[in-house]
């Protein structure tokens, strides 16, 4: 970096402490309802991740990740971080998993979109008519703002950390294969896909998902 870009950084750096200087002693006058500022501040990528998630130790894990491989392997290596109880203090598989996914999500939108926090409502773990357990993960409107690439990779995180916290694959009934098939066809008469499954394929698609999504708009 150049001398000039070195100096013109540092002072950005000190502007900032001082505005906090000033923040901070605002609201010592306890005229504002919370006693400290509320704005993280966050020098790289991996500190807005963190900062959005509020779990701790991702950062850390994010910069010693970052120079080794690309972003969606590194949410790999973060879910499995996730799944051995590295990275965040979760007690259930349903909390790893959870976590896993809005890291992923995260990483992939650089922690400046509302996706991994608003996009994803919740993780559960369900049971399969034959007695075994599978994930079901509920996305919401906000998850459109993350893009293809990173609603795509949460599922395959969720799989991912699934597999590795000993979860069962998700057994769509048969009924459950159809209405996939019938609704996409449905929606697409509506509205118009950029590109719609023939109904073999979306059947294909329903009965090989090793986890349950749900969506809905809120």
């Amino acid at each position: 970096m150049r001398e000039e870009d070195t100096r013109y950084f540092q002072r950005l750096e000190s502007q900032l402490d001082e505005a906090f200087d000033v923040a901070e002693r605002a609201k010592e006058r306890g005229a504002d309802p919370e006693p400290e500022v509320e704005i993280p501040v966050a020098k790289d990528m991996a500190d807005r991740v963190e900062n959005i998630l509020g779990i701790d130790g991702v950062a850390e894990r994010v910069r010693e990740l970052e120079g080794e491989m690309s972003r969606e392997e590194a949410a790999l290596e973060l879910a499995k971080d996730f799944a051995e109880g590295r990275v965040g203090d979760y007690e259930t598989k349903a909390g790893k998993i959870e976590g896993a996914v809005r890291t992923a999500v995260a990483l992939l939108t650089e922690g400046v979109v509302a996706a991994p926090i608003e996009g994803i409502d919740r993780v559960e773990i369900l049971t399969n008519d034959d007695g075994t357990e599978f994930v079901n993960v509920y996305y919401a409107g906000p998850i459109r703002s993350a893009g293809g690439t990173a609603q795509a990779l949460s599922v395959l995180v969720a799989d991912y950390t699934r597999a590795l916290v000993g979860i069962d694959q998700y057994s769509a009934r048969q009924d459950e294969i159809e209405r996939y098939a019938e609704e996409l066809a449905l929606y697409d008469k509506e509205t118009g896909l950029q590109y719609t499954p023939k109904a073999k394929e979306a059947k294909f698609i329903a009965k090989n998902l090793p986890i349950m999504p749900v969506s809905y708009t809120h």
